[in-house]
C-alpha cells in the first residue's frame, strides 16, 4: 500500500516538473453555481529549447465544485498559435530532430490520468518548427487536436 502512495506522489510531481504557463486570460463559458465556472483559459509559453519562440494555447478548464477542487477531468479541446519573437537560431540537436516530435509543454488536465501536451517537430523542406498540441491518457486518449507552425526567417529589427 506505502509503494502505491509513493508512486501516485511520483506521478503528480512529474506532472509539476512541466513548462510553466503564464495565464493570459479568461472567458466563461457556463455559469456554476457552486464553485468556479467553466471556461476557456488562455496562456503562453517560451518554447524551452528554442529561443524566441512563443506559444499561445487557447484550452477549456472544467468548473464546478469537482473544478475548484482539482478533481474534475477537462476536455480535450485546445487550440494553440505559435510565433516568432526575435531571431531564432537552432541547435544541431533540433535539426536532427526526432521523428516523433519532442514534447516542450505539458500541463495536468485530471487528477491523475490525463495530460494536454506540445510537441514540436523540425520541418527541415520548409525551414519552419511545427507545433502540435493534443490530450492523451494513460488507457486512451483524444484525436482532437491543433497545429501551428512558425517559419524560421531572418529577423530585422527596425528602429523607429
Amino acid at each position: 500500500m506505502k509503494k502505491n502512495w509513493i508512486l501516485l506522489c511520483g506521478l503528480l510531481s512529474f506532472g509539476a516538473m512541466s513548462v510553466h504557463a503564464e495565464e493570459v486570460g479568461s472567458v466563461d463559458t457556463v455559469f456554476k453555481l457552486f464553485g468556479p465556472d467553466h471556461k476557456i483559459v488562455i496562456e503562453a509559453f517560451d518554447d524551452p529549447d528554442v529561443k524566441n519562440v512563443t506559444c499561445y494555447i487557447s484550452r477549456a478548464k472544467t468548473g464546478g465544485i469537482k473544478g475548484g477542487l482539482g478533481l474534475a477531468e477537462d476536455t480535450a479541446d485546445a487550440a494553440i498559435s505559435c510565433q516568432q519573437v526575435g531571431p531564432i537560431e537552432l541547435s544541431e540537436k533540433i535539426k536532427k530532430g526526432k521523428s516523433k516530435g519532442e514534447v516542450v509543454f505539458q500541463k495536468r488536465t485530471s487528477l491523475i490520468f490525463k495530460k494536454l501536451q506540445v510537441v514540436r517537430f523540425y520541418d527541415a523542406n520548409r525551414n519552419a518548427l511545427v507545433y502540435l498540441t493534443y490530450s492523451d491518457k494513460v488507457v486512451d486518449g483524444s484525436p482532437k487536436n491543433a497545429i501551428s507552425a512558425v517559419p524560421i526567417i531572418p529577423w530585422t529589427h527596425a528602429n523607429p
